[in-house]
């Protein structure tokens, strides 16, 4: 049954049709995994917030005294294809890819799913992404409290 309100039961149906649980064992397994993947998810947008800063480091080494405009379409091309402009994508997919599944077991609508989701999101940010600081001007960088960012 595809329930529409957050209900409380050990019985639910994760993402799959075989992932079910009808014990407390795995209803309790099902939840350390909802909480671990969800800290995951906060590590790889952390790996993600620092491969943009290493991005933009790489980017910030221009001369002072090259033309404004002299060289930039040549220049650009090849920042688009760098080698950490490609793995800032592969993570931002890996990313993406996670945080919808997280969504998704959310909206199964148990409420212990639910609570162990908002958990691991909020071990993972206190965990990996506090720390989000570009230490060349001291601003945050990307730094957003939402899951989805």
């Amino acid at each position: 049954m595809m329930h529409m309100t957050f209900y409380w039961s050990r019985e639910v149906t994760l993402l799959f049709s075989t992932w079910t649980t009808d014990s407390w064992l795995t209803y309790s397994l099902t939840l350390i995994a909802c909480v671990v993947a969800s800290a995951l998810y906060q590590y790889v947008e952390h790996i993600r917030i620092r491969l943009r800063q290493a991005g933009k480091s790489v980017q910030g080494t221009a001369q002072l005294d090259e033309p404004l405009l002299e060289g930039r379409k040549a220049e650009t091309a090849a920042k688009k294809w760098s080698l950490t402009r490609i793995a800032e994508g592969v993570v931002f997919g890996v990313s993406s890819g996670l945080g919808y599944l997280l969504m998704l077991a959310v909206m199964s609508f148990n409420g212990g799913v639910f609570l162990a989701i908002v958990l691991g999101l909020t071990a993972g940010y206190l965990a990996f992404r506090t720390e989000s600081v570009d230490e060349t001007t001291g601003t945050v960088d990307a730094d957003s409290p939402c899951a989805c960012a």
